[in-house]
């Protein structure tokens, strides 16, 4: 014989409540926190939001490797300024190293040019 608290047990596992929307909620709090200072409709509907993220990403990931040849042509730049004051064009100071077997890369000499210009000037006149 089954005892009535046995059928209000089975009742409330049948019937029970499951309360939803943590999951969503969470996922959708991170979404807008990720596109806080966006513009318009991209920070605050949820839909333009994830588009944006993902525009934001792939062009985050190949800009990530754009960036280092910025920067390889800002160093090119600042060489051939101080190469030139000195008398001496970057292609053929870039020659002359290779050829010395100096390893100074062009990063290393571009902070030079900007920084020490006259330490610059002296490894201008050894390779000479």
């Amino acid at each position: 014989m089954y005892h009535w608290y046995s059928f209000v047990y089975w009742y409330h596992v049948i019937h029970m409540r499951v309360k939803r929307g943590t999951t969503s909620l969470k996922r959708r709090r991170s979404i807008l926190k990720a596109v806080k200072g966006y513009r318009f409709g991209r920070r605050t509907k949820e839909r333009q939001a994830k588009e944006a993220i993902a525009h934001a990403g792939a062009h985050a990931f190949a800009h990530r490797r754009k960036k280092k040849n910025d920067f390889r042509r800002l160093w090119q730049i600042k060489i051939n300024v101080l190469a030139r004051k000195n008398g001496m064009s970057y292609s053929k100071l870039i020659g002359a190293l290779k050829k010395k077997g100096v390893g100074i890369d062009r990063k290393i000499l571009a902070d030079l040019a900007e920084n020490n210009p006259d330490i610059f000037a002296k490894i201008l006149k050894s390779l000479s």
